[in-house]
């Protein structure tokens, strides 16, 4: 995926969730502004690409506590110059968990999200324009964590709440599985 073909596929993606929609136009709007999106170095913010890695019989996920942010998330990172989106959320997913086998249920896009990042050391306050694909892994596969990690977690669909509160996009995620 380059980035004329992440362009095509926002111009195409198609979501039933209203703050998506929105999401999706300033996406368009920041990458034709923004050549240098894929980099870090792109102060107002930056693409990243994260994996949304379900279980085999889709009733939990997998998240990580995040260290730096002292958040669960689902597992991701920053491009860092790779336009292929997809290619960096398959890298994160096996970087991230450790684990020895994930599967791409789909190159398209399965979610996005903005969303800020707090200033941190050199790091002014910025925002993540971050792609999100559907992932399939056995929940039975060891895991190992990062050092971006304080933990990991298979989390029930049913106990979501308890890790991440109310955060609209955990629950878009999960209302977009009843339809794999």
């Amino acid at each position: 995926m380059s980035r004329a073909s992440l362009i095509h596929s926002l111009q195409n993606y198609q979501t039933q969730f209203l703050e998506e929609e929105v999401f999706r136009l300033r996406f368009l709007e920041f990458i034709s502004r923004h050549t240098d999106c894929f980099h870090r170095s792109c102060v107002p913010g930056h693409l990243t690409a994260s994996a949304w890695i379900v279980s085999k019989d889709r009733q939990q996920v997998l998240l990580t506590h995040h260290r730096k942010l002292e958040r669960w998330l689902q597992l991701g990172g920053h491009a860092d110059g790779v336009e292929d989106l997809s290619q960096v959320a398959t890298q994160e997913a096996i970087e991230e968990s450790g684990l020895s086998q994930v599967r791409l249920l789909s190159a398209d896009i399965y979610d996005l999200d903005i969303h800020a990042i707090p200033a941190r050391k050199q790091d002014p306050l910025h925002l993540h324009y971050d792609v999100r694909f559907l992932f399939e892994a056995d929940a039975a596969m060891s895991l190992e964590v990062s050092e971006e990690s304080l933990e990991l977690a298979w989390v029930p669909l049913t106990d979501l709440s308890e890790l991440v509160g109310k955060d609209a996009s955990f629950y878009r995620m999960v209302d977009k599985l009843k339809n794999y």
